[in-house]
């Protein structure tokens, strides 16, 4: 039996591909591309798990001096024999990540930026072995190895110092490679600390960026593109690469062969589909492409196990709070617009290119929305349906798990809504304890007429039944007394949604269906069928419950409709 190459989960230098036997999808023709249309400074925005740190290892990896060059053997860029005669292992690099630039205070995440820099400056130590450098420079270089600045002028000054000294020692131009650069602005917002470290940021660049001779060309990466006069204040020759650019589009992601090949490679063929509806649906300009993350992680799923379920892999790799904050200030006219995506259907919005994480702070309600929107664009939650044209982007939600997000996010913001509505909330719940059906109708219809809610659309019928579902199942979880327990939980074989109440010998089953074209007489009826057949209410018998509430919830849009029966044992 051949043995296979190891999935790259998490694997960010590129050396260890071929050292350690990792499967590689080929992404060298990047380097061909940034050699031809490269500008002095170049910025490239995607969303996070996208291959942005791997390509930006890869390219330290093929310009350092002193490289392996059997490092690229076979791939696409060894083909390209002028290119790698010119560039390949032909140039002092300087590469730093900024993605644990971050803190819960601005001390902290100066330090931890610092502790980049000197990371970075220890990787040039036998330069102090060369009489080219003065006295004072030496000391000064051993002053970053040890990660000791002094005035923030010197971490202001480090990088372009460090350009000066190889530039001088190698008689080359210097390669900048900067990896997350907007995380520590990131952090900053969210923390309140933010105009200290846009002067950080907006200091260390523009030292290191401006007017520059020892720079060859610079690569920078992020997810969002800062507006210029925040961070990139008087750099000429400054190209971005941003989602909608049709540049270096399919070289974050993988394409639908490149997946192909994946699944070919380890049998998994008969997993395609599936890993297209959850994975697939981003575009970056004209190129249509799968989050690596999602795919590889799935992959080592599916390898272990032929009939794994899909997962959301992504999603669990941030807290999503993005989506949170447009729900939460969310108009009509948004909750309108956020029912249309997650019903399959696309929004048109005039976007923001350049976003300051200040504007998400607007007073002004349609800037705000207008900068959310943006940013949705820009962190992936959404995706261009097609190349935008004049600015208007028509945007959709690119795939199953990313619609999951929404619906998750819908779930949680509606449950805190409506909870804290808490004369309304326990009505509801007494009467779902007590078998007021028509009450519960009621209630249930009132809180879905303030939510967001699916539209009768193309989704899948199952799709829309678990999207009221978790609606339903998020506000009887939160009367904590009660026992729940979901199908989504216990398997086949149970109802939608079983819950006891102990101490009163009450017991509830919830079976909830779409109504399709409002049709809700024949959707109850199948709901008080399959509650019948399926004998849902045996488990309440066996643990006691003395009475018996079954309700048959049909839903359609934001209204539903409700059959009853009460069984006393």
């Amino acid at each position: 039996m051949e043995l296979k190459k190891k999935l790259p989960i998490g694997i960010e230098f590129f050396k260890d591909f071929q050292r350690d036997g990792f499967y590689y999808v080929d992404k060298t023709g990047f380097i061909r591309d940034l050699v031809n249309f490269r500008g002095s400074v170049n910025l490239i925005t995607r969303p996070r798990r996208f291959g942005k740190s791997l390509n930006i290892d890869m390219l330290k990896s093929f310009f350092e001096l002193g490289t392996d060059p059997s490092l690229f053997d076979g791939l696409e860029i060894s083909r390209e024999t002028t290119i790698c005669e010119q560039f390949l292992g032909k140039y002092p690099v300087i590469s730093v990540s900024l993605k644990d630039a971050a803190g819960l205070d601005f001390q902290t995440a100066y330090d931890m930026l610092g502790a980049a820099v000197s990371e970075e400056a220890r990787r040039i130590g036998p330069l102090l072995e060369t009489d080219r450098l003065a006295q004072s420079e030496v000391k000064r270089l051993n002053a970053l190895m040890d990660g000791d600045f002094g005035k923030p002028v010197y971490l202001y000054n480090s990088l372009r110092f460090l350009t000066e000294l190889l530039c001088r020692y190698y008689e080359t131009p210097v390669i900048v490679l900067i990896d997350e650069y907007d995380v520590p602005l990131d952090k900053a917002y969210q923390y309140g600390y933010y105009p200290e470290m846009v002067n950080l940021i907006r200091s260390l660049f523009s030292q290191v960026f401006k007017t520059n001779g020892n720079l060859y060309f610079a690569v920078i990466t992020g997810c969002l593109r800062i507006a210029r006069e925040s961070i990139f204040t008087g750099l000429n020759n400054f190209k971005v690469r941003a989602i909608s650019d049709v540049d270096f589009a399919e070289y974050f992601g993988f394409t639908d062969d490149e997946v192909k090949d994946m699944l070919r490679y380890y049998g998994l063929e008969a997993s395609f589909a599936q890993i297209k509806e959850w994975y697939d649906g981003y575009r970056f300009g004209n190129t249509h492409v799968y989050c690596p993350w999602d795919v590889i992680n799935q992959c080592d799923k599916l390898r272990v196990r032929a009939n794994a379920p899909m997962e959301a892999h992504w999603e669990n790799s941030s807290s999503n709070a993005i989506v949170q904050n447009i729900l939460e200030t969310a108009t009509e006219t948004t909750k309108s617009e956020i029912e249309a995506l997650i019903s399959g259907e696309s929004v048109e919005k005039v976007l923001v290119p350049e976003l300051t994480y200040t504007d998400l702070d607007s007073e002004d309600q349609e800037v705000r929305q207008t900068y959310l929107w943006s940013v949705l664009l820009a962190a992936g939650y959404l995706t261009d349906a097609e190349l935008p044209e004049n600015g208007v982007h028509k945007l959709i939600i690119p795939n199953r798990e990313v619609l999951g997000i929404y619906e998750k996010r819908i779930r949680s913001w509606f449950k805190v809504k409506i909870v804290s509505d808490t004369t309304r909330w326990k009505a509801f719940c007494d009467a779902v304890k007590t078998g007021e059906y028509k009450e519960v109708q009621r209630l249930f219809n009132e809180f879905m007429s303030d939510s967001i809610s699916i539209r009768d659309t193309y989704v899948k019928k199952e799709m829309k039944e678990n999207f009221y579902h978790g609606m339903l199942l998020g506000l009887l979880r939160a009367e904590g007394s009660w026992s729940i327990k979901s199908n989504a939980e216990s398997g086949i074989g149970y109802t939608d949604i079983r819950l006891e109440i102990p101490a009163a010998r009450v017991g509830c089953v919830i079976e909830v269906k779409y109504a399709e074209n409002g049709q809700y007489d024949p959707a109850c009826s199948k709901a008080m069928e399959q509650i019948g057949k399926g004998g849902y209410i045996e488990v309440l018998k066996q643990d006691g419950m003395q009475t018996i509430h079954k309700y048959g919830i049909a839903c359609y849009k934001k209204t539903c409709q409700i059959s009853y029966c009460m069984e006393s044992v």
